[in-house]
């Protein structure tokens, strides 16, 4: 395994903090909205019960697994049912990961997008697998000739929309196409959807399961890490096919008893009563967007407005293309006090680009364009080009 991609700026960052300066720290999606009170208040709550502190279900307790599902009847119009299609993972992350060792096994094969959430491409590797990757920006188009390029049949197709770190957003047609390419392949379909409840403009993002029959191939992973802004608490879901989930549940029965229950019964509530916080975690990261877009364009620098997700994906200014984005980052730090992601760090594709995190508020994310402005009139073009 290579270090991780982004521990260079995020050392930097750490070092100028110790030397007192104020970085805006754009970089690592940590989000910092508070979780919904009555999340808080439940948790207390069921904290205070000592039969709540032994060993819970791995699987997850019965009505979370209620709850998600009923999320998805309102929300998608999807049927699921809570005893063999849905099953509670200690967030999408460990659940994506352990569900590789599912599906895989060394000789196998898997298509992953790129640039891409690193676990995305790693996941695979974990399990001993070898993977094709198809570029995000040619959609169903570059997941059929990652496939078809292939020496074996693909046993796992791995999508993620709304996108990190592009925010490309997906339509259902795109979804009914991979479906049909796993169906095609035998594949299963694992479609990691944590961005579902971050998107703007009108945007509305599908899940892979309102595809008809798209539970016969496709496992999706949702997660309240974004939406809720529940982070910390770690809590997600594996929906969909019920031979795959029975397949993860009987694996994470040796591996795990579950996430501490009272954050499964605060999680519940949170679903049941607390379905509007979503709309309101979004409101916030579209004006934050707005602040960091409008600033940015104000100083010269043209990014993509994202429909989705809790980032903005920005192709480096063209005069310091050649710096490449894991220095043009540290530049950032250095001379704007601004920590970003280098794009390098996403995989192929990711090169000449920077991943901004909307997890600041708009004043701080004004103050961090004022200090790129800075830096960029600073960072002479024949410097990049030194």
């Amino acid at each position: 395994m290579p270090p991780y991609a982004f521990a260079a700026v995020d050392a930097l960052k750490q070092e100028l903090r110790r030397e007192g300066r104020d970085v805006v720290d754009l970089g690592f999606g940590n989000p910092d909205i508070a979780s919904p009170t009555i999340a808080v208040e439940k948790l207390r709550e069921a904290a205070g019960k000592a039969r709540n502190h032994r060993y819970s279900a791995s699987r997850g307790i019965p009505k979370l697994r209620e709850a998600i599902c009923d999320l998805y009847r309102r929300r998608f119009g999807v049927e699921l049912d809570p005893e063999t299609q849905a099953l509670t993972t200690i967030g999408a992350k460990e659940g994506l990961t352990h569900l590789m060792w599912v599906l895989l096994e060394p000789g196998d094969t898997a298509v992953v997008p790129t640039p891409s959430y690193p676990i995305h491409q790693f996941a695979p590797f974990f399990a001993g697998a070898a993977v094709a990757r198809a570029p995000v920006a040619g959609g169903a188009e570059a997941l059929e000739e990652a496939a078809a390029s292939l020496p074996v049949p693909p046993r796992a197709i791995v999508l993620s929309y709304p996108h990190n770190p592009t925010t490309a957003c997906a339509d259902l047609e795109l979804l009914e196409r991979a479906v049909a390419l796993a169906r095609a392949h035998g594949a299963v379909l694992v479609h990691d959807f944590a961005y579902a409840d971050i998107a703007f403009d009108g945007h509305e993002p599908p899940s892979v399961l309102q595809v008809p029959g798209a539970d016969e191939v496709a496992v999706e992973l949702y997660t309240l890490t974004k939406g809720y802004s529940m982070a910390g608490w770690r809590v997600g879901f594996l929906l969909g096919n019920a031979e795959v989930v029975a397949a993860l549940g009987r694996l994470k029965s040796y591996l795990d008893y579950g996430t501490f229950q009272p954050i499964q019964i605060a999680a519940t509530v949170t679903m049941n009563e607390a379905r509007e916080y979503p709309n309101e975690v979004a409101e916030i990261y579209r004006g934050r967007r707005d602040a960091l877009c409008d600033g940015l364009a104000r100083i010269g620098w043209e990014v993509e407005r994202p429909r989705g997700t809790m980032f903005v994906w920005a192709p480096i200014p063209e005069p310091y293309v050649s710096l490449g984005s894991h220095e043009f980052s540290l530049r950032l730090a250095r001379e704007a006090f601004v920590a970003v992601s280098p794009g390098a760090g996403f995989g192929e594709g990711g090169e000449g680009f920077v991943r901004f995190a909307l997890v600041e508020n708009e004043q701080r994310i004004r103050q961090a364009v004022r200090g790129i402005r800075r830096a960029l009139a600073e960072l002479k073009p024949q410097t990049a080009l030194a």
